[in-house]
């Protein structure tokens, strides 16, 4: 049995679970989320919700652990929120943002302006003889990430210099470089 899968998912107040046939919608203070499933069973018992599998085929096993994942996430979310922050390395890398705007200074001939979702709330902050760093929040975990994966893609960081964009608390894998 999967052990992500079996253990109870805790409602806290203030989010509500509300479980049809083939879709799960959770609501909360931050936001609404909703997932589609299949293949498994979910119940709402005394403030929990519990992932069943309904038999015991690969498939099933599989995806048992991922809707138990997917439905924290999404409990999480919508009463607490994510953050994922970036930092820029490199010297003369910059960004601003102008509400959801997101403007990027990368060492390319023209800086990068990209316009971000409603759902991801925006912000950056820039302090002297510091590195730039973009702070993303939203109450969607994968919608967050994918945000995140995107903005990093323009600039990935390099492995002899580190030059780039990265996450906060992310360790790179460093090259030696030439040797004379």
């Amino acid at each position: 049995m999967s052990r992500i899968g079996k253990s109870p998912i805790a409602i806290p107040a203030g989010v509500t679970v509300d479980v049809q046939p083939d879709v799960v919608v959770v609501k909360g203070k931050l936001g609404e989320l909703s997932q589609n499933y299949s293949e498994v069973s979910i119940k709402v018992e005394e403030g929990n919700v519990i992932v069943e599998r309904v038999a015991n085929s690969k498939t099933e096993r599989a995806k048992h652990g991922l809707y138990r994942s997917l439905i924290n996430n999404m409990v999480v979310g919508v009463s607490e929120g994510f953050t994922k922050e970036l930092e820029l390395v490199g010297v003369g890398y910059r960004a601003s943002n102008q509400g959801q705007k997101l403007d990027l200074a990368l060492g390319f001939s023209h800086n990068i302006v990209l316009e971000i979702v409603p759902e991801v709330k925006v912000e950056t902050v820039s302090e002297k003889g510091k590195n730039p760093i973009i702070k993303l929040s939203s109450y969607d975990k994968q919608l967050l990430g994918q945000v995140a994966a995107k903005i990093r893609s323009f600039r990935k960081p390099e492995p002899y210099k580190g030059k780039g964009i990265k996450f906060v608390g992310e360790e790179l894998r460093r090259k030696a470089g030439k040797s004379a």
